[in-house]
């Protein structure tokens, strides 16, 4: 029995193209490297020719002759866990990946919490990506901001810290003046022993809804002490909202800085009989699918998580090609009244 040996053909080469297009190497790769030092005749001659030879431009050495390695990483400074049961993280990272689709950016997600952080540090400053984008940052996570002196970044939502004087580039919501709105309608609806789930104090998403809690209870001359803490998960929000309740003390309205910690709630107050918004109004903040299929429906805030990652991965691209941007992007966010309070 014979077989035939295997036919290969070489990839076409950026000589190849050269001799097809009768120009020299050096044109093509201009040509290939959008130089425009190339005059119109002879860059339809080597289109003409990269299109006929199905030549594929080797990325690699682009790279080396721009010190580019067209690729961004995303860190989330959380555990997998976390990060794959929130739908913030994946609609963020929905919105730039679709901007970064109309590039030759590549995207690269590192979840840090499960990676040694100094491993973490290493991989971003040893040429490995153009640049970063930093979602959930913590104020232990001082490293990121430092980040910003030697590599692009873009904080999705303000750092907890600033190191050294580095001011870094974010993109945020008015989280005070969001959570003071959504309880204002609480307070609107007759509600006067209003509580608070609030999110982790060492994030500023966290303090600054806890803020805009708190400053609409004061100018109404509520009280602000029934306050428990939370991971914006629904487990955290289920064992303080037992925390609220195991004190005794008369609640009738409640804000959860979270969707997924208002979910929790729910889950307690439904196991002692208790009714929203019968027997207590609750609002929230993120228009996910934790506070649209709740029972009831959730009145919160929609922060656009989408077009927040759309923004960031823009505002690097232009950090990257040196372009000056702006240190604060604030995003809208709009009140969605379902009449849970």
């Amino acid at each position: 029995m014979t077989t035939d040996a295997p036919v290969s053909a070489s990839a076409p080469t950026l000589e190849m193209v050269a001799a097809l297009a009768g120009v020299s190497r050096s044109t093509v790769s201009r040509v290939v490297n959008d130089s425009p030092k190339v005059t119109p005749e002879a860059l339809a001659a080597v289109n003409a020719a990269i299109e006929q030879l199905g030549y594929v431009p080797n990325r690699a050495a682009r790279s080396l002759a721009s010190r580019r390695t067209q690729a961004l990483a995303l860190v989330i400074p959380e555990n997998t866990a976390k990060f794959f049961a929130d739908p913030y993280f994946a609609s963020v990272i929905q919105g730039a990946a679709m901007r970064l689709a109309e590039t030759d950016y590549t995207l690269t997600l590192l979840i840090a919490s499960e990676i040694d952080p100094e491993k973490t540090r290493r991989y971003l400053q040893a040429g490995n990506v153009d640049g970063a984008l930093i979602l959930s940052h913590h104020s232990d996570d001082r490293s990121y901001v430092a980040l910003s002196r030697t590599l692009p970044v873009v904080f999705g939502g303000r750092p907890a810290n600033a190191d050294g004087g580095v001011a870094p580039v974010y993109v945020d919501v008015d989280n005070t003046s969001a959570a003071r709105s959504v309880t204002e309608l609480l307070i609107a609806s007759g509600r006067r022993r209003i509580a608070t789930i609030a999110g982790p104090a060492n994030m500023t998403a966290g303090l600054d809804r806890l803020s805009g809690w708190r400053s609409a209870l004061s100018d109404a001359g509520l009280p602000t002490d029934l306050v428990e803490h939370g991971d914006f998960t629904p487990a955290s929000g289920a064992s303080a909202m037992e925390r609220l309740l195991d004190r005794g003390e008369p609640i009738d309205g409640l804000f959860a800085a979270s969707a997924q910690m208002a979910d929790g709630a729910l889950s307690v107050l439904r196991a002692r009989g208790l009714v929203a918004p019968r027997d207590l109004g609750i609002v929230t903040f993120d228009d996910d699918y934790f506070a649209q299929r709740a029972t009831p429906p959730l009145t919160t805030v929609d922060q656009e998580e989408s077009e927040v990652g759309v923004t960031m991965a823009e505002l690097l691209m232009r950090l990257i090609e040196g372009e000056d941007v702006p240190r604060v992007t604030m995003m809208p966010t709009r009140l969605i009244d379902r009449s849970s309070q």
